[in-house]
C-alpha cells in the first residue's frame, strides 16, 4: 500500500514537472513572440520617422521654389502633415534622449510653421524674404536630421544597435550606442539645432515659449524667508496656526517656492511664491462645502474685488464652472474695453460663504502686460461683421485678443450670437479680416464653458 501511495506521489510530482516546464516553455516562448513584435513595432515606427524625416526636407525644398501662393498652399500642406506624421512615429521609439527631443521640438516648429505660413499662400498672401530664410534654415537642418537617420538605419539593419538593448539600458545605453554608431553626426545635430532654435517666427512657434521672458512676472529675485513673509502676508498672520516650507520648485514654468500653512479652523491651504518678484503663482484651500447660498453674480462680485485688492485690477469675469459647493472663475484683463484673454487668472469661490479658496495666475504671469499695442486695427467693425455667417445672429460685440495654439496672440473683433438655438463666439482679425476661430458656448447647471 505505502509502495503504491508513494508511487502515486512520484506520479503526481512527475506530472506537476511536466506541466511547470510546459509552462515555462510558453512562458518563454510567448515572451520571445512579444519581444518579437516589439522589435517589429520599433523597426516599423523608426523607418516611418526616417521616411516622413524625407518627405519632410524634400518638401522645404520644394517651398523655397514655389513660385505661385497657390502651389506654396499645397506644398506648405504637406509639409504640415508629414512633419506631423513623423512626429507620431517617433513617439513610438523606446527611446529618450537630448538630440530625439530636440527632433520632436524641430519637427514641432515645423509643423506649426508651415501651417502658419499655408494660410498666407490660402489668403493669396507672398512669403516674405524673411519666412523664406527661415524656411531655408529649417531645410538645411532637415538635410542634417535626415543623413542622422539614415546612418541610424544603416546600422539598424546591420545590427550594430537593437531596440532591446535601449529599452533595458535606457538612456545610458542609447548613449553608447551613438557613441559607437556617429558620435559627430548627433554632435554637430546638437549644435545645428542651438543655432536653429533661435528662430523666432512671426506666427506659429513653439520652441521660444519656455525660454521666453515672463512678461507678468516682473520684480527682482527673492530669498525663502521673503516668501515666506508674502505667503504669511496673503493668508493673514493672524489666521495662521502653523506654516512649512515644501520646498523649491526648480524645473517648474515659472520657479516658486512652495508652502503648507493650517489656519485657525485646521484647514491645509497650499502656496507657490515666485522667485522672480514673489508674485502669488498659486493658492488653493480643499474646504468643504455643504451649501449653497451666494449667487453667481454675487461669486464674481466677490472675485473681482478679491483680484482688486490683491493687486490685479480690471479685471472681468468670463467662464465659470461650479462643483460642490465651489466656482471656479476665470477672469481676464481688459485694457481700452479690450479682453485680454490671455491674461487670465482663475479664482475659486465658495458658495456658501464667499470665501476665496484658491487663486491661479500663471497664465497673467505669463503674458500680462498693462498695456499693449491696439493700433493694428484697419478694418472697421462693419466690415468684419460682413465676414460672418449671415446666420448668425449677433447678440454681442467688441474687441479681444486672443491667445492662438502656438502662445501668440491677434487682436480681434469678438462677436456672440446664436444659431438655431446654439450659442458661438466667433473671432475676425481686426488687421486683415480673416476668420482666427469659432466657439461654441455650452451653457450647463455646473457653468459656462467653450468648444
Amino acid at each position: 500500500m505505502n509502495k503504491i501511495k508513494k508511487g502515486y506521489l512520484l506520479g503526481i510530482i512527475g506530472l506537476l514537472l511536466i506541466v511547470i516546464i510546459a509552462l515555462g516553455i510558453l512562458f518563454y516562448s510567448k515572451q520571445k513572440e512579444y519581444k518579437q513584435a516589439s522589435q517589429n513595432n520599433y523597426n516599423m515606427a523608426f523607418y516611418e520617422v526616417v521616411d516622413y524625416v524625407q518627405n519632410v526636407e524634400t518638401y522645404l525644398a520644394k517651398s523655397l521654389i514655389s513660385s505661385t501662393s497657390e502651389h506654396g498652399a499645397e506644398t506648405l500642406t504637406n509639409l504640415w502633415r508629414e512633419a506631423n506624421l513623423a512626429q507620431s512615429y517617433l513617439s513610438m521609439l523606446p527611446i529618450e534622449s537630448q538630440e530625439l527631443s530636440n527632433t520632436e521640438k524641430f519637427l514641432n516648429q515645423v509643423s506649426d510653421y508651415s501651417y502658419s505660413l499655408s494660410r498666407k499662400n490660402i489668403y493669396h498672401e507672398d512669403l516674405s524674404q524673411e519666412d523664406l530664410n527661415n524656411l531655408k534654415d529649417l531645410h538645411n537642418y532637415s538635410v542634417d536630421l535626415a543623413n542622422t537617420l539614415n546612418q541610424l538605419s544603416d546600422d539598424l539593419n546591420s545590427g550594430r544597435f537593437k531596440w532591446d538593448e535601449l529599452t533595458d539600458k535606457g538612456t545610458v545605453a542609447f548613449a553608447q550606442q551613438v557613441d559607437n554608431i556617429s558620435k559627430e553626426s548627433f554632435s554637430n545635430l546638437e549644435e545645428n539645432f542651438h543655432e536653429y532654435a533661435g528662430l523666432i517666427y512671426d506666427g506659429a512657434f513653439s520652441e521660444h515659449i519656455t525660454s521666453s521672458e515672463k512678461k507678468g512676472l516682473t520684480g527682482d529675485d527673492i530669498e525663502e524667508n521673503k516668501a515666506r513673509q508674502i505667503a504669511e502676508e496673503f493668508i493673514g498672520k493672524d489666521q495662521i496656526k502653523e506654516i512649512s516650507n515644501l520646498g523649491y520648485s526648480e524645473n517648474a514654468t515659472i520657479q516658486s517656492y512652495d508652502f503648507s500653512a493650517t489656519n485657525q479652523n485646521d484647514e491645509n491651504i497650499n502656496l507657490s511664491i515666485s522667485k522672480k518678484g514673489g508674485h502669488i503663482v498659486y493658492m488653493n484651500s480643499n474646504r468643504e462645502v455643504n451649501t449653497e447660498t451666494i449667487s453667481q453674480d454675487e461669486a464674481n462680485r466677490l472675485g473681482k474685488e478679491f483680484l482688486n485688492q490683491k493687486g490685479y485690477p480690471n479685471m472681468k469675469e468670463t467662464y465659470y464652472l461650479k462643483q460642490e459647493g465651489v466656482v471656479t472663475i476665470n477672469y481676464a484683463y481688459v485694457q481700452d474695453d479690450v479682453v485680454m484673454y490671455p491674461d487670465l487668472i482663475k479664482v475659486k469661490v465658495a458658495l456658501d460663504n464667499g470665501e476665496i479658496l484658491g487663486l491661479e495666475t500663471s497664465g497673467y504671469l505669463n503674458n500680462h502686460m498693462e498695456t499693449r499695442d491696439l493700433s493694428k486695427i484697419k478694418i472697421p467693425i462693419e466690415q468684419a461683421r460682413q465676414a460672418i455667417n449671415p446666420d448668425l445672429e449677433i447678440g454681442s460685440e467688441g474687441l479681444a485678443v486672443i491667445p492662438t495654439e502656438w502662445k501668440t496672440e491677434i487682436l480681434c473683433y469678438e462677436f456672440k450670437g446664436k444659431v438655431e438655438g446654439r450659442e458661438f463666439l466667433v473671432y475676425i482679425n481686426a488687421e486683415n479680416g480673416r476668420e482666427e476661430d469659432v466657439l461654441m458656448i455650452v451653457n450647463t447647471p455646473n457653468g459656462t464653458l467653450t468648444m
